[in-house]
């Protein structure tokens, strides 16, 4: 250990920094699915229709979806700090109007101004962290506790959205979200010094920013209410149409521009257009997973919303304990050859799942399945923004990782919506015992379709043959340790 009091001062304020972010990134992740146990309740006591209580989740997707990108450009022009703490009081406040919600449409807007909240805090934790922490050992690891926390607070959320609604009731799901980021606001303000000024000489891009977040929120809005309104629905056609029109809008705005939302010469960056396809397909596949686990727990095994928190304890602790630990097997082995592994194994625990997924199954058959799932789910989640911030420059890190998130967001949705339509094919019509059978066997089909899409994701990472990225001289390791 360096003796160097300036190093370890440097050192500490680091370590610091990341617990702040990675703390920040747990308490936006919560939100997508702390909700999902505390729904039914949420649509008994506020009067949603059976049709429109999935607009709960969907009206928060939409949101972050579509803010991502213009959030990753706010925290490059804006400053980091500014957007993190911005972006935290938004969430803030607009989990406490969910809380206080007495009607359908409070609560809707409330999570608007969630995901919006969410939008500007995820890019400008990530890009934080890339520009702090040198490429190589040091940002991987870095890395791995952030995607640790983001990826267990997917499933930390399941738990304690069940504890919280079955102790105190569902207004607490959005209350609980209230002093967590009062605390990293007030965290944010001690650890992180202040930006610098406002860099007047560059242009937000505003005819760009429109135009991509109205294009991919109205896709986004599509490929989520799609199965819900019918595809159609002049609501649905009309969505895809203007958010067609509105992404064609936008790459001649950005080739016009002289300072672009986004420079389509990063597009060049092999590294980051593999992450952008690997975190789409991420979420169309191992973060839809958990959506049907937890009806699966709850209408099929017949667990409360306790007990369905209760049975992601396990997959939590390996999600964590794998995201931790893929910063370092990058470091290691490489960016691919990690993903390669994770999604091996993730796509084997999928398959595993979808042959235990049966109406008389028993918590312990699943649990292989629930390892080697989330095995893969953490691993990947942490390469894939490795990826995406390899070879990036500091001024760009939080435009790139807008790109990256957006690609989720849009990969989240379409994966969504054809999963549902496979899980809920066999139930047309039926109700009772054979309505939860058919729930049964609708879930292991969708289980089945999550493992063909993450062994396509192999596919397409196997495939690949990105040259290692130009490192400075300073980290000249780095080059056999991101390939």
């Amino acid at each position: 250990m360096s003796s160097n009091p300036l190093a370890l001062t440097a050192l500490n304020g680091r370590t610091a920094i990341l617990a702040l972010l990675s703390f920040s990134m747990l308490v936006v992740s919560l939100d997508q699915y702390i909700v999902v146990v505390a729904l039914p309740e949420i649509g008994r006591d506020l009067g949603y229709s059976s049709q429109t209580l999935q607009s709960v989740i969907s009206a928060n997707a939409i949101a972050s979806g579509g803010f991502l990108l213009f959030g990753g450009r706010a925290s490059d022009l804006l400053g980091r700090r500014r957007v993190l703490v911005f972006g935290l009081l938004i969430y803030g406040i607009a989990s406490l109007a969910g809380g206080l919600a007495v009607n359908p449409l409070q609560q809707l807007a409330a999570r608007v101004l969630q995901g919006l909240g969410g939008a500007l805090v995820f890019p400008a934790t990530l890009s934080l962290i890339n520009v702090r922490f040198p490429e190589g050992e040091e940002r991987n690891r870095a890395l791995g506790v952030w995607a640790g926390a983001g990826a267990a607070g997917l499933v930390v959320g399941v738990l304690l959205g069940g504890a919280l609604t079955s102790a105190l009731g569902w207004p607490w799901v959005f209350l609980v979200n209230v002093p967590l980021a009062v605390l990293a606001i007030a965290a944010a303000f001690a650890i992180i010094e202040a930006d610098g000024p406002i860099d007047r000489s560059r242009t937000f891009d505003l005819l760009g920013a429109v135009a991509v977040t109205g294009a991919i929120s109205l896709l986004v809005f599509t490929l989520v209410e799609g199965p819900n309104l019918g595809w159609a629905s002049p609501w649905i056609v009309s969505s895809l149409l203007l958010g067609t029109a509105l992404g064609i809008a936008f790459y001649f705005i950005e080739k016009r521009s002289a300072d672009p939302l986004l420079p389509f010469a990063m597009l060049r960056n092999r590294w980051l257009r593999l992450a952008l396809v690997v975190a789409g397909m991420f979420m169309a596949t191992f973060g839809s997973l958990l959506y049907f686990l937890s009806i699966f727990f709850q209408d099929v095994m017949g667990y409360d919303a306790l007990q369905a928190g209760l049975a992601f304890l396990l997959p939590t602790t390996v999600v964590v304990t794998s995201s931790a630990l893929a910063g370092r097997a990058v470091t290691r082995f490489g960016v691919r050859a990690t993903m390669v592994g994770a999604l091996a194994i993730g796509g084997l625990g999928a398959l595993a799942l979808g042959v235990t997924l049966t109406p008389d199954t028993s918590f312990a058959y699943l649990v292989p399945g629930l390892i080697a799932v989330s095995i893969g789910d953490g691993a990947m989640f942490t390469a894939m923004f490795i990826a995406g911030a390899t070879d990036v420059p500091d001024d760009q890190q939080g435009v790139a990782s807008g790109i990256v998130s957006t690609s989720q967001g849009v990969g989240a949705g379409l994966g969504l919506a054809v999963l549902v339509l496979i899980a809920n094919g066999p139930r047309h019509d039926l109700s009772g015992e054979a309505l939860r059978v058919a729930s049964a066997h609708g879930i292991s089909y969708a289980a089945y379709a999550i493992a063909a899409g993450i062994m396509l994701t192999l596919l397409i990472v196997v495939l690949f043959r990105g040259r290692p990225a130009a490192i400075p001289q300073q980290l000249p390791t780095t080059i056999s340790e991101v390939r």
